[in-house]
């Protein structure tokens, strides 16, 4: 898989909850933020092919 760069501007008081909240999991705030979006677009995916098989089905 390729790696690309992404450069982000932030709240100085953003960027120190999520230093926080990285070293609890014991992770840089980089591998933090990567996997927060991994987890929120796997939530996303789930949640579209939840309501696709609903439709598909009819459930209401």
């Amino acid at each position: 898989m390729a790696s690309t760069v992404l450069s982000m501007r932030m709240d100085g008081d953003l960027l120190d909850r999520l230093r926080s909240h990285a070293a609890k999991s014991g992770m840089s705030v980089q591998d933090y933020i990567v996997r927060t979006l991994i987890r929120d677009d796997f939530d996303q995916r789930f949640q579209s092919a939840v309501e696709e098989t609903e439709r598909f089905y009819k459930i209401t």
